[in-house]
């Protein structure tokens, strides 16, 4: 049996795929792990043009987090552009957690990453500032214990920000 995303015929690993069923894995050589692991060599992962195509959606996750590290390469860039992938399998893939609860003051669900913006002045307790209104907050994190609470920088301070008072931008 070949490497799930290199194709070479070479003794295999199970490798974790994170972020979805758990168990999920793929097979893979040496080399695929050594550079998952590491820093990526560019022409190793050419094979991900065909091996995005699998029909197991492991393979698929794996193929298309390394294209996404692979990036700054047009041709990674192009294959990405290419590949489809159904919602489950893309939120898997991008690692956005499946309806975590936490939504803003509109009812729009908030995911790790997403930028929002406050709707109030906010004095921010033991840091004798006030977040103004209008405030973008990039890159929130999800309180995973509470829904009502997300965490982001501010003024260079990292605060718990209510859900109620951001709407997602």
């Amino acid at each position: 049996m070949p490497c799930a995303l290199c194709a070479t015929d070479t003794a295999l690993t199970p490798f974790p795929v994170t972020g979805g069923p758990d168990g999920a894995s793929v097979s893979l050589c040496a080399t695929c792990v050594d550079q998952i692991a590491g820093t990526p060599e560019p022409e190793h992962w050419r094979c991900l043009a065909s091996s995005m195509w699998a029909e197991d959606a492991p393979t698929q996750v794996m193929a298309a987090r390394m294209l996404a590290r692979l990036s700054d390469h047009d041709w990674a860039r192009d294959l990405a552009d290419q590949l489809w992938l159904d919602d489950e399998t893309r939120a898997w893939a991008e690692n956005i957690p499946r309806e975590s609860g936490h939504r803003d003051s509109n009812g729009v669900p908030l995911a790790q990453g997403d930028t929002v913006v406050l709707i109030k002045d906010l004095p921010v307790k033991g840091a004798n500032f006030t977040a103004k209104r209008g405030t973008a907050v990039r890159g929130i994190s999800l309180v995973p214990d509470n829904p009502a609470h997300i965490e982001g920088r501010v003024e260079g301070q990292r605060i718990v920000i209510l859900t109620e008072f951001v709407k997602k931008r």
